[in-house]
């Protein structure tokens, strides 16, 4: 029988509101054994990071507490130390990876100074030897070059980097327990498989305990030998990783796994958490012959958008008197969208799919090349003619909140873009098509006067799209659009720019590093690679047989939840 490291028994966690505290976290019990990789999944919402913070002593003060339970780590109730004493235990015997790589780094220490710090605080090592540790730790990590990126600062290094970096400094004193809190979500599908692989080697070599949160299910099956899953503060299922898979037994687990785009079947539309809860299933399958009938149709026409040959050159000088060098980040790019498609373009971070959205945008203009929309060259349009523009090309943004006003109700925030390009009468009828857009994406009059803070993360997504179909746009770029929302959400979303394409006729330029939800949503995929087109086919075709190693490394990497 294996030896239990952490115990968390009958655990209830409350937040302030109002003067009196609620529960949050409902009477919770598990266990990790020693030498095991434990995966928690949930949806945002479900408890799993306000728990593993409960386990650091991390919960904030004044507005939370453990109002019932204990947590045992080696045999010693944390809950039950004083803020001394869990400084001690944090990072020697406790350490925690967090999501966000970027907001946990000092920006203005350097990487190499962080991790000694770590060393210097919880050993008797000497700063020279506190040097070579970080070292050794940065090529454990696979980092290139540690003494090079020891004297960088965080900024100066890439996502995947930054978040080796973390595992570096989490793994410096050697920790029973290790918090992963969601360390792959915003990396690329690549870099994501290859920190996945690092953590377990590290497991399998120090055989040290991991506790590894995520809402990505078959995530969690790459790297976990149990998992428990949690929805609304409470454990609703738990065993081992292949029974969960295999045989999942409470509806939420079911939806969890179904919610995920399939690389082998496409739905017409994506099941949601709602429709396995309220049993409302539908599973109408796209078949092969509607694809080619659908492509038949739109393939017919003349091409809405043509790029031939473009590039976007960036110049950067080193130093005072430092030499001028370039940087294609947009290399000899050339294809054509047709009206009513999907195109999906991926590539891992840095490959230029973002720039070639903004130079299509006109927010970057392309240093060469041409673009035709409607056979017109948009990139020698004076200023008047690219305010006309924006109204039949539009955006919506990865993320929703930094891209509305904090200070404006929402209404008024899809208002505004109809007021600046003249649309309809007056403000009474603007309101009018607010409201009414507002519920074509599945919120309602009653949302007009509320302002971005009050919305879900899906809701708030929601608004971004209301506002970018509210100047009735034919053709809309999708920039990572779904990339933070759960897996759930994320299908609804998904849903709704399917049902919006159909009902107004959008094509869709689709830029996600999430290869599973490019298939399900493109007509056409265009794969880059360093600035480069590596190359453009029918989704479901190069999914089937990808043309180039680069391809096929990038589909390789898709955690598939096979267990």
């Amino acid at each position: 029988m294996k030896e239990q490291l952490l115990s968390i028994q009958n655990l209830e966690i409350s937040f302030k509101k109002e003067g009196s505290y609620t529960p949050v976290i409902h009477n919770i019990s598990y266990h990790l054994n020693t030498n095991e990789i434990l995966g928690i999944v949930g949806e945002s919402g479900s408890g799993k990071s306000v728990s593993s913070l409960a386990i650091m002593g991390l919960l904030p003060a004044k507005s939370a507490k453990i109002s019932q339970g204990a947590i045992f780590l080696d045999g010693v109730n944390m809950a039950a130390l004083s803020g001394k004493q869990l400084q001690k235990v944090r990072g020697k015997d406790i350490a925690m990876i967090f999501q966000e790589p970027m907001s946990s780094l000092n920006p203005s220490l350097k990487c190499g100074f962080q991790v000694q710090e770590i060393l210097l605080q919880h050993t008797n090592l000497s700063r020279s030897d506190t040097k070579a540790r970080t070292l050794s730790l940065f090529e454990k990590v696979k980092l290139p070059d540690p003494a090079l990126i020891f004297d960088k600062y965080p900024h100066e290094i890439s996502g995947g980097q930054k978040q080796r970096v973390m595992i570096a400094m989490a793994i410096a004193c050697n920790p029973k327990l290790l918090i992963a809190d969601e360390p792959t979500t915003a990396l690329d599908v690549t870099v994501q498989k290859e920190i996945i692989h690092l953590l377990k080697d590290i497991q399998q070599e120090t055989g040290m305990s991991i506790l590894f949160i995520s809402h990505d299910l078959s995530l969690i099956s790459e790297i976990a030998h149990r998992v428990l899953v949690m929805y609304q503060g409470q454990i609703v299922e738990q065993g081992a990783v292949k029974q969960i898979f295999k045989n999942p037994i409470h509806n939420y687990t079911k939806a969890l796994i179904a919610s995920r785009p399939s690389l082998e079947v496409r739905l017409k539309r994506l099941p949601t958490i709602q429709d396995f809860l309220n049993n409302t299933l539908q599973s109408q399958i796209v078949t092969a012959q509607d694809r080619a009938q659908f492509h038949k149709k739109i393939y017919s026409q003349k091409p809405i958008l043509e790029l031939f040959n473009v590039e976007k050159e960036y110049w950067s000088t080193a130093g005072f008197f430092g030499k001028k060098t370039s940087f294609k980040a947009v290399n000899q790019i050339s294809f054509a969208l047709y009206e009513g498609e999907t195109l999906g373009l991926v590539g891992e971070s840095g490959c230029g799919k973002s720039t070639l959205g903004n130079a299509i945008l006109q927010l970057d203009k392309a240093t060469a090349g041409t673009i035709l929309y409607r056979g017109r060259d948009i990139t020698k349009l004076s200023k008047r003619a690219t305010k006309d523009l924006r109204k039949e090309i539009q955006i919506i943004f990865q993320d929703p909140y930094s891209s509305l006003n904090p200070r404006i109700p929402i209404g008024k925030a899809i208002m505004e873009p109809m007021q600046v390009h003249g649309l309809y009468k007056n403000d009474k009828e603007r309101k009018e098509k607010t409201i009414e857009i507002l519920e074509k994406v599945g919120l309602n009059s009653s949302y007009f006067d509320r302002y971005p803070h009050e919305f879900s993360g899906g809701q708030r997504q929601r608004i971004g799209i209301a506002r970018t179909i509210a100047l009735q746009p034919k053709l809309i770029v999708c920039d990572e659009s779904v990339s933070a929302l759960d897996i759930s959400v994320q299908a609804q979303v998904l849903n709704l720019l399917n049902e919006l394409k159909e009902n107004f006729g959008f094509t869709y330029i689709f830029i996600s590093h999430d290869l599973a939800v490019v298939k399900y949503m493109s007509d056409q995929v265009l794969v880059m690679n360093k600035g480069k087109m590596e190359e453009i086919a029918d989704a479901d075709a190069l999914y089937a047989n990808p043309g180039t190693p680069y391809t096929k490394r990038l589909l390789e990497a898709i955690p598939n939840g096979d267990v």
